[in-house]
């Protein structure tokens, strides 16, 4: 691992707005003094740090998912695992590990509030890196959105774009327990290779495959429950080839992500004729079912009918690095960086 200092709170803030992918210019790096905190507050000590493709849209100054927009010289948002190191504040103790907004940083001084979205996890003798993938939001969203408005029945035939990526993949097996037929949809051979593994009864590499006709093929009875990460053309041939009273899960869009005009959808009418539903979620509408999700994804972890899949960078350092290639499709699984080892790792 890239060491960092370890005397200061480094930072990585906006230097200026990316213009297509994100690159080295666009972050600055900064030290500053390791903050002091007062009654009320807790210090923290990163471990992990989500590594998610909405970043670029705050970077953009786009306000996303009820997170304030970004300014130049503002530190970058961000979801990550931390452990309480200090704390003056009744309800948090020191040595507790807790997911939340914790920014791209190496320590954070917090008073603890919902905006913050701070969350204890349990000890389920796991690596805690899987409080940002299969036992955090990424995992929720699968559950979530695949469950409650996926609404999932035997035999029924799942469609997952982004089915290389941290909600995909759970997705995927999500789909196999309720006794489900997956098609997954990838963007190379080697992760076509890793959703086949994780029970993927037919897959398609839409860098090398004609979609639209591989869907025709392997969906000849339509598709039941779409589950959308990517948004743009996919979801456009998916709604061509709905079946009856089907469902479609919004839950991403990154196809959108680098593209300065949105994909324009001109066949939601298919959606009537079919009888068939779109249903878009935010996760934060689950908060008091959270710990539904949490006990069950466990349990289904625990009995080997979940493996979470995690792509780890390794280094503070490297957080520009990190962003910039999952926008260029290198990452499987939700990505993440480590910053410090935490408890139970190999």
């Amino acid at each position: 691992m890239i060491a960092f200092n370890e005397q200061k709170n480094c930072q990585w803030k906006i230097a200026k707005r990316p213009n297509g992918n994100v690159k080295k210019g666009d972050f600055l790096y900064d030290e500053t003094e390791i903050p002091t905190i007062e009654s009320g507050e807790i210090l923290l000590k990163t471990l992990y740090l989500n590594i998610a493709p909405v970043m670029r849209m705050y970077m953009s100054g786009e306000s996303v998912a009820n997170e304030k927009s970004l300014n130049i010289g503002d530190l970058i948002h961000g979801r990550g695992v931390a452990e309480v190191i200090e704390s003056k504040h009744p309800s948090y103790q020191v040595g507790e590990i807790h997911q939340g907004q914790i920014g791209w940083q190496t320590f954070k001084k917090s008073k603890v509030t919902t905006a913050e979205k701070f969350r204890k996890i349990k000890n389920f003798k796991l690596p805690y890196s899987i409080g940002l993938s299969t036992l955090g939001m990424t995992g929720f969203s699968a559950y979530f959105g695949f469950i409650d408005c996926g609404k999932p029945k035997k035999n029924e035939t799942v469609v997952v774009s982004g089915a290389a990526g941290g909600v995909g993949t759970n997705v995927i097996q999500l789909a196999k327990i309720y006794g489900c037929r997956v098609i997954g949809i990838a963007g190379s051979d080697q992760k076509c290779e890793l959703i086949k593994e994780l029970g993927c009864d037919g897959v398609i590499n839409y860098k090398k495959d004609n979609v639209r006709s591989s869907i025709e093929t392997l969906c000849a009875d339509g598709i039941d429950i779409y589950f959308d990460n990517v948004g743009g053309n996919i979801l456009s041939i998916c709604l061509d080839n709905l079946a009856k009273k089907s469902r479609v899960v919004l839950c991403g869009s990154i196809s959108e992500y680098l593209n300065d005009k949105p994909f324009g959808l001109t066949n939601y009418t298919k959606l009537r004729k079919t009888n068939s539903l779109m249903h878009g979620f935010f996760v934060y509408n689950y908060e008091d079912q959270f710990h539904v999700a949490e006990k069950n994804l466990a349990r289904w972890i625990k009995e080997k009918k979940i493996k979470p899949i995690e792509h780890m960078f390794d280094g503070f350092q490297n957080m520009p690095k990190a962003l910039a290639s999952i926008y260029d499709g290198k990452n499987s699984g939700v990505a993440m960086c480590r910053i410090r080892k935490g408890p139970y790792e190999n």
